[in-house]
């Protein structure tokens, strides 16, 4: 008789499998109860965002846009997965070495919940992040301690006797032909085979699909963030001018002047969006100031004169001609009022703000002092900032992309010194400080895109915040430049609208080219820049075909 089982693998892939899909489901609970980004596969992603090289970042958000987070967490959902089946069916010879591999697994989620504290919290790291990763990992070990006796024909659970005693048993035929191991493994009394066996394996797996469900429901039930509340009432003592015409209709396809806030751009490493509670809120600044201020935020509208301003803002993961920007009317208050009223000390160059997930950006003194009114927005387009945007509270700074000068869910400042303090994209070799560069962009004709001979109209944006857009000019082919018809001027932290019509006489492929002129003379540049380190530079080319 052998000692090794007989048993076809796919059921110990099965449990191995659905003890992960169990043990996922029991720590997103637990997470759920004590800090939502604990949740094992989202505390796993977070490290996972954090140590990914810039290029292969950059490369990501290129590929799947906004939906890179899901795609994030649903790799981080595979691999576990086929980390589960290893798991599964080295517990079909030897179960310590399956539970010992989930223990593994299990640590490395305990230990991802720790580094993620840690960069949050250095000083600290409270069990919160620590429990939904043990959780966990005893969910998944129990699930496939049970459905691998389940599929070796044995009760669940029963009394423990030699393996060899069973080996009768093993004879009748059923999920496995001999029992398990040495004789020195022990198995359960109760044996039964054929499909008795197959029925309680089903039984068992089926019950531990329907839990998983119930517990990861309830899980979403726990974490429904409160409700985020309206601001219509907010007293504003200085409103935005008039919007102006804009060429949304006489340009179809052009990107309209104002983005509407559900297409706002969305780049963070936040694999969960913060749900923080308005009336629980609380925003700090201490560091190089003559005084610690703490304000709630009914204070922050109340005790500081509210501003409504247009603005548009972009990522710096921006490619040439790409889609990271928007624009929008912004609510808030000043930066420098607050500032001021903490007192900023002269020797500070640098404010390190903090976001309530833990990310750190840095954003020159300056910036935050002087007439670009850089704000704490707390509203955008009339309406309270949605939970991805930032709410209750963010950082928007004109004329800065928004690594340096954006920070979403703000809870902190502090006054500080480059030399003494470094932020998250600092840290990862981005430029410390990065005003937006002059660019613009074709927005139609699209790439490949084909039109009739003769007359066509394109049209586009251009941006130079800080400085603001004096002239955009087409060139079709290897023609002149020639000047294009500018859209309304909402200011110089907005970016601008173009038309340009032009003639098309030969059918076949053409290219068209865009170059924009900033408000002090400055012609956008022709050299070529990836994203990293400080921003993409060159012109935006379209190659189209004319029938």
């Amino acid at each position: 008789m052998t000692d090794e089982p007989t048993s076809p693998r796919w059921p110990f892939a099965a449990a191995g499998v659905l003890g992960a899909v169990a043990g996922v489901a029991a720590g997103h609970f637990v997470a759920s109860l004590v800090r939502a980004e604990a949740s094992p596969a989202l505390a796993v992603g977070t490290v996972v965002i954090h140590n990914t090289p810039e290029g292969l970042k950059q490369w990501a958000i290129d590929q799947f846009g906004d939906s890179d987070k899901s795609v994030l967490v649903g790799t981080v959902f595979v691999v576990t997965l086929l980390l589960a089946v290893v798991a599964g069916l080295l517990s079909r010879r030897r179960p310590r070495i399956g539970l010992a591999f989930v223990a593994l697994l299990g640590a490395a989620v305990i230990a991802a919940g720790h580094s993620t504290a840690r960069s949050s919290a250095p000083l600290s790291v409270p069990l919160s992040w620590v429990w939904p990763g043990l959780v966990a990992a005893v969910a998944a070990g129990s699930v496939l301690v049970v459905l691998r006796r389940l599929a070796l024909g044995l009760p669940a659970f029963g009394s423990w006797i030699p393996a060899a005693e069973l080996s009768f048993a093993a004879q009748a035929g059923g999920p496995a032909a001999a029992p398990l191991g040495s004789p020195t493994d022990h198995v359960a009394i109760g044996y039964v085979g054929g499909r008795t066996a197959r029925r309680r394996f089903l039984t068992g797996a089926a019950g531990t699909v329907g839990g998983s469900l119930l517990v990861a429901a309830l899980g979403e039930g726990f974490t429904a963030p409160p409700p985020v509340e309206d601001i219509s009432d907010l007293r504003i003592a200085s409103r935005a001018p008039h919007f102006p015409a804009t060429f949304d209709r006489k340009v179809p396809g052009i990107t309209p002047l104002r983005t509407p806030p559900r297409d706002f751009y969305r780049i963070d490493t936040a694999l969960v969006v913060p749900r923080l509670d308005r009336d629980r809120w609380r925003w700090r600044i201490d560091g190089l100031v003559e005084r610690n201020v703490e304000l709630s935020f009914e204070e922050l509208i109340s005790e500081f004169e509210v501003i409504e301003r247009d603005i548009t803002l972009n990522c710096v993961s921006n490619d040439v001609g790409g889609p990271y920007i928007s624009s929008g009317r912004w609510v808030g208050v000043r930066t420098r009022d607050v500032l001021r009223r903490a007192g900023v000390r002269p020797v500070a160059d640098q404010i390190l703000s903090r976001s309530s997930d833990g990310m750190t950006i840095s954003t020159p003194v300056q910036a935050l002092l002087d007439d670009r009114e850089a704000m704490i927005a707390v509203g955008l387009d009339g309406a309270a900032l949605s939970r991805e945007r930032g709410y209750p509270a963010r950082l928007v700074t004109p004329g800065l992309y928004g690594f340096v000068g954006a920070t979403k869910w703000l809870v902190g400042m502090r006054a500080t010194t480059y030399s003494d303090a470094s932020a998250y994209w600092t840290q990862r070799g981005w430029a410390i400080d990065a005003p937006v560069k002059t660019q613009s962009r074709i927005d139609v004709p699209r790439g490949s895109e084909e039109v009739p001979v003769g007359r066509v109209r394109a049209g586009g944006v251009a941006w130079a915040q800080g400085r603001g857009i004096s002239r955009v000019e087409v060139q079709l082919d290897d023609g002149p430049w020639k000047q294009a018809l500018l859209g309304a001027d909402v200011g110089i932290a907005y970016w601008r609208q173009w038309l340009f019509d032009f003639v098309v006489d030969k059918p076949g492929t053409h290219e068209l080219r865009v170059r924009a002129t900033d408000g002090d003379g400055n012609v956008q540049t022709t050299k070529r820049a990836m994203p990293f380190p400080d921003g993409a530079s060159g012109l935006h080319t379209v190659t189209f075909r004319a029938t």
